[in-house]
């Protein structure tokens, strides 16, 4: 049987920037969506991630300069309609959240013979990923939103938030209750760039072929 609902919430998630409301969070949602985050798959059950509650203001205000001043550095890569285009999207919502959520890798985590890691190190940096994407759709469907702030040097975060030197920060995730999802991702909405359909991009049997795959109902 197909549960719908699990792909609503897949098509539902979204990137959140502007829209949180800064509302306190429940703890036990907090717990529910972390545990769910834990749950993850990992690359020889290392399980690499932790979980960096940031409540804390001053540090929150020093990051989200940290991040303007990154976002300004872009801007300066960019002209013309490209520049105008940029300028309207918010690209974070450190302050606005209610708690920020700083994911991390710990490379040594069940090394040093990590089974499956042994000839893709990155595997490792993959099963953080998954777990930050177990805790979007996890958020998604308790109602929270979450943004992936991403306008920041390592070296900087890592400082501001005390990692030993051997973990790397993946993500700073703004967390917290919103007024709304939008229909649209603000990229998209805004018109940094549209979604790319499936087509063609499913191939057969070897890159950049498309032959055969009439077979599986996805066209030649």
């Amino acid at each position: 049987m197909v549960n719908e609902g699990f792909y609503e919430i897949i098509y539902r998630r979204r990137d959140v920037r502007a829209q949180f409301s800064g509302e306190p969070v429940d703890p036990e949602v907090l717990g529910r969506v972390l545990a769910a985050a834990n749950a993850a798959p990992s690359v020889g059950m290392s399980q690499p991630w932790d979980f960096i509650l940031v409540e804390e203001t001053g540090v929150r205000f020093a990051f989200a300069e940290h991040v303007e001043q990154e976002r300004i550095a872009f801007a300066n890569l960019l002209e013309g309609e490209r520049l105008a285009t940029f300028e309207r999207i918010k690209i974070e919502g450190i302050m606005d959240s209610s708690l920020g959520i700083v994911v991390t890798y710990d490379s040594r985590r069940g090394a040093p013979a990590v089974l499956g890691r042994n000839t893709i190190d990155d595997a490792g940096l993959y099963s953080v990923c998954l777990a930050i994407e177990n805790l979007w759709l996890a958020a998604t469907c308790e109602g929270m939103g979450v943004g992936w702030v991403s306008f920041y040097k390592e070296s900087y975060l890592s400082e501001l938030i005390g990692l030993p030197e051997h973990v790397r920060p993946i993500a700073w995730l703004c967390f917290g209750p919103v007024t709304h999802l939008e229909e649209t991702p603000d990229l998209e909405r805004l018109g940094w760039q549209g979604r790319r359909s499936l087509d063609n991009r499913v191939f057969y049997n070897r890159y950049g072929l498309r032959e055969g795959l009439d077979r599986w109902g996805l066209g030649s």
